[in-house]
């Protein structure tokens, strides 16, 4: 069997180990063959392909990034897409299976085109954490862990200059990233697209902080809300796909606070950063168990299906419930959280 991989949609640590453990296994168990697509799909629907021999995938689970290149091109796109013109693609370059990796747009294109013959699993890549069918997705500790990381060093310059330091973390529909670098920072309040806060409330727990000679620290993830407002903050445009290009409701939280409190704060948009760099341990070793998986469903011939973490195990879900709407941060999860703002 001839196997292609292809990366897409936004990248994240761990894309890599994905395809190290895929190919080592691949090659070592069953003696199958592989080609990864450069780019995501616009490889798929060019034919652009490169070489995945052994030798290839040498101590690539460390390494950040993906080899193949990404994009946001959609299969459906232009006139190459769809699925009589891929499957003629792979028929004229021998490839038998797609595995894809991606988050929620890519698995929607790996169904439509699963639903239309093409052979087609998935390995779930989201660094927001936001795909229902899986428990965790590979990225997401890296990213708690970057943040984290930021936020510590956030807090002693604002222990220094007795300042709020307010940290934007990604997030656009969900506050998982949020969530989790917030609690483990110790952040005083954690703001999240999944509940409308009042920026009254946020200066309250600001300064029944700082009145006790701390420097308080806020965590707010790009796609918040505040209470009042009826939209995402975005004006920095919107991205080649239509999307609004987030960024900049940490700033609009910094001079609210500033302008309620009279407290001196400081904002930082930790951004990319977050995507960047090598992957945790515990990225690592799911990414290359999800690689080593996939090729498991191809060999069973399982199309239409995609891997998944469910407790300390890998499963196989069927692409429509990954699809089946965003995991959000639950309201128990939240207030848990919330006991502690303003502490």
């Amino acid at each position: 069997m001839k196997i292609g991989l292809l990366t897409s949609g936004g990248d994240c640590p761990g894309l890599n180990a994905v395809i190290r453990g895929a190919v080592l296994h691949g090659i070592k168990s069953y003696d199958y063959e592989f080609v990864g697509f450069l780019d995501g799909w616009r490889g798929v629907l060019e034919g652009d392909i490169m070489d995945l021999p052994r030798s290839s995938v040498r101590g690539l689970a460390r390494q950040g990034g993906t080899i193949l290149g990404t994009s946001r091109t959609n299969p459906y796109d232009g006139p190459l897409g769809g699925p009589e013109n891929i499957s003629k693609v792979l028929e004229r370059l021998g490839v038998d299976a797609i595995i894809a990796v991606g988050g929620e747009g890519t698995l929607a294109g790996a169904k439509r085109l699963s639903d239309a013959g093409i052979p087609v699993v998935g390995v779930p890549k989201t660094i927001d954490n936001d795909l229902k069918a899986t428990d965790y997705t590979f990225g997401f500790d890296t990213a708690v862990q970057i943040a984290t990381d930021a936020m510590d060093r956030l807090r002693t310059t604002g222990d220094s200059h007795h300042r709020c330091m307010v940290a934007e973390v990604m997030g656009r529909h969900v506050g998982w990233i949020a969530l989790h670098s917030g609690m483990s920072a110790g952040a005083h309040a954690v703001l999240i697209p999944e509940r409308k806060i009042s920026m009254e409330q946020v200066a309250a727990w600001v300064s029944e902080v700082h009145e006790r000679g701390r420097s308080p620290l806020v965590v707010v993830a790009e796609g918040f809300i505040p209470e009042g407002f009826d939209d995402v903050l975005h004006e920095k445009g919107v991205e080649k796909d239509g999307r609004p290009r987030l960024g900049g409701i940490g700033e609009y939280v910094t001079q609210e606070i500033e302008r309620l409190t009279g407290i001196e704060t400081r904002n930082t948009t930790l951004g990319h950063i977050q995507r960047g760099g090598a992957p945790t341990g515990f990225d690592r070793v799911l990414a290359t168990r999800f690689g080593l998986n996939a090729v498991n469903l191809c060999r069973e011939g399982a199309w239409g299906k995609m891997v998944a973490l469910r407790g300390t195990d890998v499963i196989s879900v069927d692409f429509a419930e990954a699809l089946d709407g965003l995991k959000t941060v639950p309201e128990a999860r939240y207030d848990e959280a919330r006991i502690l703002f303003g502490r």
